[in-house]
């Protein structure tokens, strides 16, 4: 016998959760109020490019972005390669819809300062990420 369903699922409604945090003091170390939209995704991206893939046991292996392999590589192969790995770890949040307009900075030696803008479904948002090299 195979089993009868009477398309129960087709008639559920997809309902958007809302995406309000917990706001984030960094330069205080002290959480205070909510955040929602724009300014709880400038929190996302800070958290997620702040946090080092595979290094914290409570984030899966999709959260967060690998640079530690990067030391020690030339500039040559760094700027394509964070790029990539910019955009795969942001990429994970269906919230971002793209991330694009690269430019890097490396006058200073053994750093790079990559600065990029992020496309939300709330809005875009400049952002950069300095990676040793």
């Amino acid at each position: 016998m195979i089993p009868v369903t009477n398309d129960i699922l087709s008639t559920l409604e997809i309902e958007e959760q809302p995406s309000k945090n917990y706001k984030l003091f960094f330069t205080e170390n002290i959480i205070n109020g909510y955040v929602d939209k724009l300014e709880a995704m400038k929190q996302v991206i800070y958290k997620i490019l702040n946090t080092e893939r595979y290094q914290c046991l409570i984030y899966s292996w999709n959260y967060g972005i690998e640079t530690m392999d990067l030391f020690g590589e030339p500039v040559s192969y760094v700027c394509p390669e964070i790029q990539r790995r910019i955009t795969e770890a942001l990429i994970q949040d269906d919230r971002i819809n793209s991330v694009d307009s690269f430019e890097f900075d490396y006058s200073l030696k053994g750093k790079l300062l990559v600065t990029f803008q992020v496309h939300t479904i709330y809005g875009d948002i400049n952002e950069e990420k300095v990676v040793n090299y």
